[in-house]
This record gives C-alpha cells, sequence and structure tokens, in this order.
C-alpha cells in the first residue's frame, strides 16, 4: 500500500538542508565515506560500498553512487524517518520532489564545515536557466534535477534496497519496486538472443530520459579554445583528448612512462575494466607533451618513470585530478562564452574518427573501447550543426534554381479557356 490513509505531505514547502557529507577518506580500503549531520558514519551504506568494491567497481562509481544516497538521506533527515522503514509513499514523495520542486542552494565546497557558512545564491544572469547556448546550442543547468540524474538515483537507491533486501537488514518490500509489468520476473527474462536489446522500462518512478546526439565541437570552435589556452600542459591536453579519444579521468591517470613518443602511443587504465591499454595520439600531442614537461621540469616538478604526466602549474606540486582540469576547462569557456564539457573531446575525437573513410569502425570501437559496436555506430549519424548547414545549403539551392515553367496545354485545348477555368496567368 501508498499509505493513503496518511495525510498527504506539504511538498512544495519543504526545504532539504545542506547537512551531512560524502567524505573523500583517501584510504584505499575505505575511499568513501557517508557522514551524517554529526558527522558519524551512515553504516547500511558503507555496508553497501564494500559491496560495490568487492564487484569491482572504480572509486569513481562509488562516489557516483554516495551522491545519490546522500540526497536521499537529506530527505530522510528532513522528515524524520528511519532508512529501513521507509515505505513506497515516501519513495514516491521523494521522486515527487525530485521532479518537481528546484534544486536547493548548496554551500560551497571550500566553506562546507566553517561556521557561519551559508548556501551560495546563484549569480544574477540574463539567460534564464535552461537556456540553449548562443555559440554551442547545448542548455545551460536549469532550475530542476534532469531527467538523467532523477533516472540515474531511481537506479542507484532501487540497486541499493534491493542488496539490503536480500542480506535481510533492509525492508521486506523495496520502496523503489519495479514497473507494474515488471513484477513477475527480472528485467529481460526471455530476451531472445538473436534479436537486439529494445530500451525497456525498468523502475516505476524511473523517467523516460531523451536520447541526444553526443555533441561535437566544430574544427573553427576547437580552435578557437585550443587559442584561448595559456599553458602548455593545457594545450597538451587538449591535443591529447581530442587525438586519443580517451576519457578525461582516463588520460589523467598517465605517468610519464605511458607516454611513448617514439611508437606514438599513451597508456590509459579504461574506466569500466581496469585494463591498460595503449591507444595511438597525434604528433601535435606529443610536441606539446613534451613542452609541458620542459616547462614544469625547469619550475623544479618532479620527474621520473612513475611520476604523473601531469602536474598543477602551482606549488605544491600535485598530481592534476578530474576537478582541477575541469575548471580550467570551464575558465576558457568562459572567455568565449561556451559550454563545452571535457567529455565533447572525446566526442569529437569519435566523430573525426568515425567519420574517415579509410578507417574501420572496429578500429575506432577498440581505440573508444565501446562494448558493443552499435554504441560507436551512433558517431556515424550526422551532427546537429551538420544537419544544420545541410539544410541551408538545400535552402539555398531552392532559391537558385529557376521556377520550372508549366507545360504546354495537349492539342485540342484552348490555352485561354484553361486560364479562365484553373485561374491560370490571363
Amino acid at each position: 500500500m501508498l499509505g493513503s490513509e496518511l495525510p498527504e505531505r506539504d511538498l512544495a514547502a519543504l526545504v532539504v538542508p545542506d547537512v551531512g557529507q560524502l567524505y573523500e577518506t583517501g584510504d584505499s580500503w575505505r575511499p568513501y565515506q557517508l557522514l551524517d549531520p554529526s558527522g558519524a558514519e551512515v553504516a547500511p551504506v558503507a555496508v553497501y560500498f564494500a559491496e560495490l568494491q568487492a564487484m569491482q567497481k572504480p572509486n569513481s562509481t562509488l562516489r557516483s553512487y554516495g551522491l545519490d544516497l546522500l540526497r536521499w538521506w537529506r530527505f530522510l533527515w528532513v522528515l524524520g524517518l528511519e532508512w529501513n522503514r521507509v515505505t513506497r509513499a515516501d519513495a514516491r514523495d521523494f521522486t515527487r520532489w525530485m521532479q518537481l520542486a528546484d534544486k536547493p542552494a548548496r554551500v560551497h565546497w571550500r566553506h562546507r564545515g566553517k561556521p557561519g557558512a551559508v548556501p551560495s545564491m546563484p549569480k544574477a544572469s540574463n539567460v534564464p536557466p535552461g537556456t540553449p547556448n548562443a555559440v554551442t546550442g547545448k542548455p545551460t543547468p536549469g532550475k530542476k534535477y534532469a531527467a538523467s540524474t532523477r533516472a540515474h538515483s531511481e537506479t542507484v537507491l532501487r540497486i541499493f534496497y534491493d542488496f539490503h533486501r536480500e542480506e535481510g537488514s533492509g525492508p521486506i518490500l523495496n520502496p523503489f519496486p519495479l514497473d507494474r509489468s515488471r513484477q513477475s520476473g527480472r528485467a529481460r527474462a526471455h530476451h531472445n538472443p538473436m534479436d537486439p536489446f529494445t530500451q525497456e522500462r525498468t523502475g516505476r518512478y524511473r523517467p523516460t530520459v531523451p536520447k541526444r546526439i553526443p555533441k561535437r565541437i566544430p574544427d573553427d570552435m576547437f580552435n578557437a579554445l585550443f587559442a584561448a589556452l595559456n599553458h602548455d600542459r593545457d594545450r597538451a591536453l587538449l591535443a591529447s583528448w581530442v587525438s586519443t579519444g580517451a576519457r578525461a579521468e582516463e588520460l589523467l591517470d598517465s605517468c610519464e612512462k605511458d607516454a611513448l613518443p617514439g611508437q606514438q602511443l599513451i597508456g590509459v587504465t579504461r574506466k569500466g575494466t581496469r585494463e591498460y591499454q595503449q591507444i595511438p595520439a597525434s604528433p601535435d600531442a606529443f610536441v606539446w607533451i613534451r613542452l609541458a614537461q620542459e616547462q614544469a621540469w625547469a619550475k623544479g616538478a618532479p620527474r621520473g618513470r612513475h611520476q604523473t604526466l601531469w602536474w598543477t602549474l602551482r606549488r605544491p606540486w600535485r598530481p592534476l585530478n578530474y576537478h582541477a582540469a575541469r575548471a580550467m576547462f570551464v575558465r576558457v569557456n568562459k572567455l568565449l562564452g561556451s559550454n563545452w564539457t571535457l567529455h565533447d573531446l572525446r566526442h569529437t575525437a569519435a566523430y573525426r574518427m568515425a567519420r574517415d573513410p579509410e578507417l574501420p569502425l572496429t578500429d575506432v570501437q577498440w581505440i573508444l573501447n565501446h562494448r558493443h559496436l552499435t554504441t560507436t555506430q551512433i558517431y556515424l549519424t550526422a551532427s546537429e550543426d551538420e544537419v544544420i548547414e545541410h539544410l541551408r545549403a538545400h535552402f539555398l539551392r531552392r532559391t537558385r534554381q529557376p521556377e520550372p515553367l508549366p507545360p504546354p496545354p495537349a492539342a485540342g485545348y484552348n490555352a485561354a479557356s484553361l486560364n479562365v477555368l484553373f485561374g491560370g496567368a490571363q
């Protein structure tokens, strides 16, 4: 039951405070901890993190799942609910709150935990949230939670409660149930192996996520981005990302020994499989890498085969992480008024490779480390800017074409009579 006898909550007036945190410990055995407002670790989440680690999930997955669980726990804390006594009515209200309420204002990470810290308000802007960017066409972050964020949260919470239900430590009924048409069995239980997998609804509260064509950076915009960079390290990063097609965090984990200019290869550790793979890079990328190394070594940065390939620009010398690289890219975007992301560089590389008629698509699949060839095939679809250019050329061709002359009337018909009858030229 959904608790129809209980009074309905006023979700419109609900304020979810910025309490608790997902703490990065730096310990490889327990990389993340979910802490409650008093600073104590949330035990059921700790057990679930251990399960994910045993399943060989990377730390980035633990962080992603932990943020969704933190949002759910904040909802429980403000309503005074116990995690193992929640009902489907509570899960339904949480889903409605994520769908309709504005995203709460959060304390900036630099001031979190300090006395007197207040949530940072968004800067005033003439552009409403969710408006497409004038340069890229990509919408800016909106006031509401995106459908992809809500879908990810529903999946994480449903799997979390499934795990604790099997362990006997959670509620008997999962508060985030499967779709009503799926309650009798697992997803794709009777799938024909000869047929392709189709998109099927799994969770009852899972929203429909629209499928978008991946955004690539046009060549002229990429040249503008590259020209706006101030440091050789940043130029080396962009040249490497756009030529290798590696994910941003994969390339940032590379060491000096992984860059092999003579063989034109860079070694990366793949995100999902954690497999070490050497992938080709352009000669320009290795030129910029060498310039960045010489620039860093001249300032006193550590050097050695097992040292990182990417250092911060200021002392103390630290390996460059994803968040610092993303901040660098955000600063460049502000100069150009764009909102490209680091992952758009991977899309750009994939489009360039997939459109090369001399490069087999299976080779592109191997470079991008896609499990299925159908994932690589999405880059064969024309991008949005290409479609717009094709339509503009189509309209231009139509304006240049002369109007076709009407065929002459058949023998035996009076042209004047036909004009009167069908409204032709007088």
